[in-house]
């Protein structure tokens, strides 16, 4: 499996809970990413040869979409800052798969998982984990969703 590496530099905002009454007033922090340009041909290459993309984490996913949003569904080599929120009826352009902890309730984070999977995988997933003992947060078990 080829594999390349981006990065966002995650700040304390994404481990805010969302205390918002409505989820789209959510405000998320600026966060700094970095696509370097080997990243982008060899993501733009497997998916030309209809490869999928796994993205290791949510910040992956977050650096992913944002950078696809902002070029016609392209990933170009880029750095910049980004505070996109990605939440259920969200589009994903790129992301095939992802692996990910399991997250706390009213997470940002668990609001991402529930978009690229669905609410009700979701919950299956965390009923079981709950049941079966994993730890959660970003030292406990991961999940690999397809």
């Amino acid at each position: 499996m080829e594999h390349c590496e981006i990065t966002l530099h995650v700040g304390l905002g994404t481990f805010q809970p969302v205390h918002a009454e409505e989820v789209e007033r959510h405000i998320m922090h600026s966060e700094q990413f970095v696509v370097p340009e080997e990243a982008a041909e060899r993501i733009e290459e497997a998916r030309l040869r209809k490869k999928r993309i796994f993205a290791v984490g949510t910040t992956a996913v977050r650096t992913l979409e944002f950078v696809a949003q902002q070029n016609e569904g392209r990933i170009t080599p880029c750095r910049g800052e980004t505070s996109v929120f990605i939440y259920p009826g969200f589009q994903f352009r790129v992301t095939d798969a992802l692996i990910t902890n399991f997250h706390l309730p009213r997470s940002t984070l668990l609001m991402l998982v529930a978009a690229f999977a669905g609410h009700s995988l979701i919950w299956k997933a965390y009923r079981c984990a709950i049941e079966e003992g994993y730890r959660f947060f970003s030292y406990g078990d991961a999940m690999l969703i397809l």
